[in-house]
């Protein structure tokens, strides 16, 4: 991280007493303020007080913890089943890369949508309460919309998993009575 953007990032400490110290405020804070800075898009990053080791990304797990078993569920089990299998698999790295972009995709989505809507609220920026009523009005659009999205997005996918494959057995395919994959032949190796 540069030092322009450490100067500007809100700096919070934790402590081992679980506690948060924002050092922009000179108060604790809760998970809930937290929250509300992400919310309102603050950059800030949480250091432990004693070893000064970064705990940004465990606390924003922690935030999302908790909405998860409040209210509706972003993730469903399967899912969330899904995710965990990718740990530690060859494509974890990937498959992180593919869910940061889908999101900012998705995002981006959202953002024309509001830039576009702004000349029917005197300009005014989406609330939260306007996306409500949005969604219930539009939300069928949007879920074809995204459907049709991921659909293209699976086929990308599917497309660059099989030119992996197919570089992979080019790579392996010299190697004479080493067949690497099942269902290699030698036509295959050719």
């Amino acid at each position: 991280m540069n030092s322009a953007k450490k100067a500007t990032e809100r700096l919070i400490k934790k402590y081992p007493n679980r506690r948060l110290y924002d050092t922009q405020t000179s108060s604790y804070i809760t998970l809930s303020d937290v929250k509300q800075l992400v919310l309102d898009n603050e950059e800030f990053t949480v250091v432990d007080a004693k070893t000064e080791e970064d705990l940004t990304r465990s606390i924003l797990l922690q935030i999302i913890l908790e909405e998860e078993a409040n209210g509706t569920p972003m993730f469903s089990s399967s899912a969330l089943s899904q995710i965990i299998r990718y740990y530690g698999h060859a494509m974890q790295g990937m498959m992180g890369s593919y869910l940061e972009k889908n999101i900012q995709a998705f995002i981006d989505i959202q953002n024309k949508l509001a830039e576009t809507s702004k000349g029917f609220y005197e300009g005014k920026p989406f609330s939260q309460e306007m996306w409500t009523q949005f969604m219930n009005v539009q939300g069928p659009m949007m879920q074809g919309m995204m459907s049709n999205y991921i659909e293209q997005s699976k086929n990308l996918f599917m497309q660059m998993q099989e030119q992996m494959q197919n570089q992979t057995k080019n790579m392996f395919g010299g190697f004479p009575g080493n067949f690497p994959f099942p269902g290699m032949t030698d036509k295959d190796k050719k």
